[in-house]
């Protein structure tokens, strides 16, 4: 390691040098308390900026212990102090001036939910920052004066007011840390409290826009039904009231415009912590819950969706079946198997975005189209199984069909954004309108058993001794923001994973892809067992495993569901 002196001297005697020159700065520099890292160093000027890296001892930064006293805390901090970070960088960004790239600080921006991210790290003896500095130049030629001025006046200031606790709003991040703890304890009452969900009394579920998930203001705030109104006991918060939706069939109801879906929209996201302030911080749904939905052309391979979908008149097999470009039924049925193979135990569902012939059969259809001559067992059939037989917990917004009264537990009517349990009128009603009688196939579990192969890749080149030797193509990965991202020539459509909500998630499940690709997908192990050693390996180590070299910035770990529903949706790496 080198000191800062000899940084700035190395600086001093490369500038006005050609670009490459900068190559020289890699390396690890020790400044008065933090040490910084140079992890890789752009090509030029217009190319993607440098990575950059911070070590700081937590004898230096001075943060309370209890504060990163378990992973819950550790991720917690790091999000907080990541927030702090980018503030500070942003009055910075740019005023190294220069060509291309010169002059720009990059830090990851943080949404209204709490992730586990590169950009900031927390081990037991130091906080680790990564981000991106674009290394200032005239031209291609260098001007490390610039450089010079972000590492040793803008950087130093940024770093203090970020990381040293004497610097921070001690109140602000005492609260960020027990709003965790008290969201995190709620999540472990669910399952104690046979509950699927929790939706705080005051919560602020609409957003801000359709292009913004900060709170709307001046809305009407969640208010529970006395009926499903349950007290808890927070550790931090104290008492705290709110709505318990239960383990079981879940409908929510209402006319156009009352708050079905942003309510709904709130349970797809209570699988994530949010900062204090969201609206949302107290609205918790099992960790497991999946957003399904139909997705007209998606690839599917080896998926046995039978029990959905049976005797198609093309004689498909539907125990291991395969299309290129799924219907919106075989779809939703495939996304509802891959579920179960992911571990869900709750199922979320908005009538508005999925396929109709899937969902429900009305008594008049089932007069015209006999049973036998429908390939497609309604989910409408197969809710109240997938229940008391799988575990599997349904919250499901209908505004068309009332069929789906007679197979709820629990009904919710959205009235002007307030709930309203009307269960007890909706199962007298129920009994005036019976549902005529159906001969549904047995409910059998799906087999999966689906083995990931690759199309064998190589390029040419010549050893040592001028021989032709073939070796696999290394796979490269372009990001495409939330919507998905290519891996080699391939792309991978991830648009209708609603609960992929930042684009670092979906640049680790390229990472996460690519490294399956290269070392583990081999024509024999099956998904289950890929993404069992990938789980492990991000449980043990985090995303540093699946690096090659240095960890970069840019990238939040995802929840096991969107690992299984990217790969599903590979067809072939």
């Amino acid at each position: 390691m080198q000191s800062a002196a000899q940084l700035q001297e190395l600086l001093r005697s490369i500038n006005r040098k050609s670009y490459p020159a900068y190559k020289s700065t890699k390396g690890t520099y020790q400044f008065k308390n933090y040490i910084l890292s140079i992890d890789h160093v752009q090509g030029d000027p217009f190319a993607s900026p440098s990575h950059v890296s911070i070590r700081i001892r937590h004898t230096d930064s001075r943060i309370p212990a209890e504060y990163y006293q378990d992973t819950l805390t550790k991720i917690t901090l790091a999000d907080f102090l990541t927030r702090q970070f980018e503030r500070q960088v942003s009055q910075y960004t740019f005023r190294a001036k220069g060509s291309g790239k010169s002059g720009l600080i990059l830090v990851t921006h943080c949404g209204q939910e709490v992730l586990s991210r590169t950009a900031c790290q927390i081990t037991d003896q130091e906080i680790v920052v990564r981000f991106f500095i674009g290394f200032p130049a005239n031209g291609r030629t260098i001007n490390s004066a610039e450089l010079e001025k972000i590492l040793f006046e803008f950087l130093p200031v940024c770093v203090q007011k970020s990381f040293f606790y004497r610097n921070l709003n001690s109140k602000e991040l005492e609260k960020h840390i027990h709003t965790a703890q008290d969201q995190e304890y709620i999540r472990q009452q669910l399952p104690v409290r046979h509950l699927c969900a929790f939706v705080a009394d005051n919560a602020i579920l609409p957003r801000e826009s359709g292009i913004s998930s900060k709170p709307m203001k001046n809305c009407v705030p969640f208010a529970s039904p006395e009926s499903l109104r349950i007290t808890m006991a927070l550790p931090h918060h104290g008492t705290i009231t709110g709505m318990g939706i239960p383990w079981g069939i879940t409908l929510i109801v209402g006319g156009g415009y009352h708050g079905k879906s942003t309510l709904l929209n709130a349970l797809e996201l209570g699988v994530y912590n949010h900062i204090p302030g969201d609206g949302r911080e107290y609205v918790i749904t099992d960790i497991s819950a999946q957003k399904l939905r139909s997705e007209d052309g998606r690839f599917i391979k080896d998926v046995d969706i039978s029990m959905f979908i049976n005797d198609l008149p093309n004689k498909k097999d539907t125990r291991n079946f395969c299309t290129e470009d799924a219907s919106g039924s075989t779809s939703q049925a495939a996304a509802i198997i891959e579920g179960i193979q992911s571990g869900s135990r709750l199922f979320l569902l908005d009538e508005d975005t999925s396929a109709t012939n899937f969902m429900v059969r009305d008594a008049f259809m089932q007069k015209v189209i006999l049973r036998e001559k429908e390939p497609i067992t309604p989910f409408l059939e197969r809710a109240v199984d997938l229940y008391t037989k799988a575990g599997i917990s349904t919250i499901l917004v209908a505004g068309s069909s009332g069929a789906f009264f007679h197979i709820a537990d629990t009904v919710i009517q959205m009235d002007n954004y307030i709930p309203v349990d009307i269960t007890a009128k909706v199962k007298k009603l129920c009994r005036d309108f019976p549902l005529p009688a159906s001969d549904t196939p047995a409910f059998v579990l799906p087999q999966n058993h689906r083995i990931m192969t690759k199309t064998p890749t190589a390029k040419t080149h010549k050893d040592y001794y001028g021989n032709t030797r073939n070796q696999p193509e290394r796979l490269k990965v372009k990001n495409h923001g939330c919507d998905g991202f290519s891996l080699g020539k391939q792309e991978i459509d991830l648009r209708y994973i609603e609960q992929l909500i930042d684009s670092e998630q979906t640049a680790s499940l390229g990472l996460l892809l690519k490294y399956a690709a290269e070392h583990l997908i081999d024509g024999k192990r099956t998904i289950d067992e890929i993404i069992a050693f990938l789980a492990s390996h991000l449980e043990k180590e985090g995303l540093a495993f699946f690096f090659d070299g240095y960890t970069s910035c840019g990238y939040a770990i995802p929840r096991i569901q969107e690992i299984y529903s990217c790969f599903n949706r590979c067809r072939r790496p």
